[in-house]
């Protein structure tokens, strides 16, 4: 198999289509987290802020994961058939939260009546909530492995089997995640009582998350081994989880000293950790069959040609810098705290 700097092209195309949905994650996570909080603040001005503070980067951010899906679909087409077919129910549940919740941002602040604006006000925490909660309960599928039999097809028979234990768990950890990492995102761009009501809500969300995220962990362990196979063989890994420990307990030490600015890098950072042991968890794997292990999917059985991988590859090198730039240059246009004027929203 040909290699590029002594890695295979399939690997490479498994460390793009992972750094895509981690900044797909990073990004869209915090204006999930802070949709989801948005009934929490009484006052149409706190709302209209909370608003604001997203408005101008969530479009951008969504770019992340339609440039995901077509690179998952582009390098691992074999992946992307049976993935989504099998998670139908969840994927289409996720396109219709995300199309009203971009509706609802759009059009509640274009009247003034009351019952117009809570009417928007519930659909967009309500989408973000769940828009966060269904990327969970994808995860833990993927992670926990789904019912694939000869050539790679879905074998599921529950309309709602995609509702295991084990992915509403990774749904609520998901939620709670994206939660605290919206919070705080929400602090850097309030100031008055509504900072010191997200300083509260902070608090919660941190310890809603540490209990979501230890009881999934001692799951995974002691349910899930096939997880922790790389771990055995190869000690070195435990890097990976020693530093995610040192980076999620960072959020709220930084949090208390109101740090955050960096509480907002160590939280995006710990996102970022968390997947990538995602990724050595599955590696070299993509979907796990729970029928048989020979049915998995994997990056060699699933990839597509390596002609192909060369050519996308060389787009990937070119289109990277021009959408790290765009995001750079949207969030510096917009930083600072949120100032409401009449094109607000």
């Amino acid at each position: 198999m040909e290699t590029l700097f002594g890695i295979d092209y399939p690997t490479w195309w498994f460390l793009v289509v992972g750094g895509l949905f981690s900044g797909y994650a990073i990004l869209d996570g915090f204006d999930f987290g802070a949709g989801a909080w948005h009934l929490f603040f009484k006052r149409d001005i706190s709302r209209r802020i909370a608003l604001n503070a997203v408005g101008p980067v969530w479009d951008g951010n969504e770019v992340w994961l339609v440039i995901g899906g077509g690179a998952l679909f582009a390098g691992f087409p074999v992946m992307y058939a049976t993935f989504f077919s099998s998670m139908y129910i969840p994927f289409m549940l996720f396109l219709v939260f995300l199309i009203l919740r971009g509706i609802s941002i759009e059009v509640r602040g274009k009247e003034s009546w009351p019952i117009w604006r809570k009417t928007f006000d519930v659909i967009y925490s309500v989408s973000s909530i769940m828009l966060a909660f269904l990327l969970g309960v994808v995860l833990g599928n993927v992670l926990q492995g789904i019912a694939i039999g000869e050539d790679f097809q879905y074998l599921g028979a529950g309309f709602f089997e995609f509702l295991n234990p084990y992915s509403l768990m990774t749904g609520f950890t998901t939620l709670f995640l994206f939660m605290t990492h919206g919070a705080i995102y929400l602090l850097l761009k309030t100031d008055g009582r509504q900072f010191a009501k997200l300083t509260l809500l902070l608090n919660k969300a941190i310890i809603l998350f540490m209990v979501s995220y230890g009881i999934t962990t001692l799951y995974t362990l002691l349910y899930i081994p096939h997880l922790s196979d790389d771990f055995k063989s190869s000690p070195e890994l435990f890097i990976v989880p020693l530093l995610t420990f040192l980076s999620i307990a960072n959020v709220p030490r930084l949090a208390k000293k109101r740090s955050y600015k960096w509480a907002f890098f160590f939280s995006a950072t710990s996102i970022a950790l968390m997947l990538a042991l995602v990724a050595i968890e599955l590696y070299p794997t993509l979907l796990f069959s729970t029928i048989d292990p020979k049915h998995s999917i994997d990056i060699y059985n699933a990839a597509a040609s390596t002609k192909s991988m060369k050519i996308m590859l060389t787009f990937v090198v070119i289109g990277t810098p021009l959408v790290l730039g765009y995001t750079v240059f949207i969030y510096r246009t917009f930083r600072g705290k949120v100032q409401l004027d009449e094109t607000s929203y």
